[in-house]
């Protein structure tokens, strides 16, 4: 079995040290070295990484057995822009059949993954919510971080049952920490958005419709997601201006709330939402397919206004119109919203992405 990953049998903590330590020498060398050196050390690091990525990759394939892609455990804005972008990638690349990749996620994502793969599992058919969320904190606590940037024990208890209904010995492991490899130049600042587009397939996502879900809802209305975030903290403000925008809107039409009172990350929730907008998904939420619930409403709004995050790219993903707010500028990075806001402007001819300073209402009459 071929894993594109450290190695399994390679402490987590040994393995993952390295992308912190080659960190730590080019801020040490900060003082010393002039920025253009410093530029090119962690570019030639970024070019010897990516050819290091192709050939495991290469490696990976030649096998004709399924490849588990998995399992996604992070963020929904890093899975929409960067993880599944990368598989797409991956798959024209190596010329990966849909066939043969099999994808492993949370919450009912079956559909965003169905362009390049043909089967999914998810991570809630084997544990609970709540073993879940003490899980990850665990694994995020093993690596420092939330991200992926190598497979931990979690992972592999969680990949065991999988791989193990696959019939045979040939098959593969893509785990996410190869792809959070690759892109780090670029998340550091060290590379233009050209460096993802190297390895990255960006598409619009399609949502096949629940006719019995769609039936219970209003024809035509605006979907929102207020939550609390290092960009949208929870301040009496914020709260504020969240119940201005819902009577704004309601006052035009009908609102459908996307909270789910799961706390599933470090994101805190909004509760007073769902009662606000009147419309709400609480009554027909399982935890276990949440994701697969907000997508459908998503994709069938008219518009989606939320707190600006990840979960702010899954509206425009699927051509429906985001407005997402913001009250701390340097509450989130720039350079996710800089490439979002090109992959978005290439997949449509309209704008379907704006993002707000809190406080400023597009229309005159709205709140301020």
């Amino acid at each position: 079995m071929t894993v594109a990953s450290p190695a399994l049998g390679t402490p987590t903590r040994r393995r993952a040290r390295w992308g912190p330590r080659f960190r730590a020498i080019q801020l040490g060398a900060a003082p010393i070295l002039p920025r253009t050196w410093k530029l090119r050390l962690s570019r030639g690091f970024g070019e010897w990484t990516s050819a290091r990525v192709h050939g495991q990759l290469a490696r990976l394939v030649r096998g004709r057995g399924p490849i588990v892609a998995g399992p996604w455990l992070g963020e929904v804005g890093f899975e929409l822009l960067y993880w599944i972008p990368f598989l797409a990638w991956f798959a024209e690349r190596f010329e990966v059949p849909r066939e043969r990749l099999v994808v492993m996620s949370r919450g009912g994502t079956r559909d965003w993954y169905t362009h390049i793969a043909s089967r999914y599992h998810d991570v809630f058919d084997q544990v609970g919510i709540g073993d879940f969320r003490a899980r990850n904190q665990r694994r995020s606590a093993e690596l420092g971080e939330q991200k992926q940037i190598a497979m931990t024990a979690f992972d592999r208890e969680l990949l065991r049952p999988v791989l193990s209904a696959i019939d045979g010995h040939d098959r593969q492991i893509l785990h996410p920490s190869t792809m959070f490899r690759v892109f780090r130049p670029y998340w550091w600042g060290h590379t233009t958005a050209d460096w993802v587009r190297r390895h990255a397939r960006f598409r619009a996502l399609r949502s096949a419709p629940q006719e019995e879900l769609l039936s219970r809802l209003p024809r035509e209305y605006v979907a929102v997601k207020f939550y609390y975030n290092d960009s949208f903290p929870a301040t009496e403000r914020n709260r504020a201006f969240a119940r201005d925008v819902l009577h704004a809107l309601r006052a035009r039409g009908s609102v459908v709330s996307l909270s789910t009172g799961l706390a599933l990350d470090d994101h805190e929730g909004w509760e007073e939402e769902e009662t606000l907008a009147a419309h709400g998904i609480r009554a027909d939420l399982n935890p276990a397919s949440n994701l697969a619930l907000q997508t459908q409403i998503v994709a069938n709004a008219k518009a989606w206004v939320g707190t600006y995050g990840g979960f702010a790219y899954l509206a425009p993903f699927h051509g429906v119109p985001s407005t997402a707010y913001y009250s701390i500028e340097g509450g989130f990075s720039a350079r996710h919203l800089a490439l979002a806001t090109d992959v978005f402007a290439e997949l449509s001819s309209q704008p379907l992405l704006a993002v707000r300073e809190a406080g400023v209402w597009p229309d005159a009459g709205g709140p301020r």
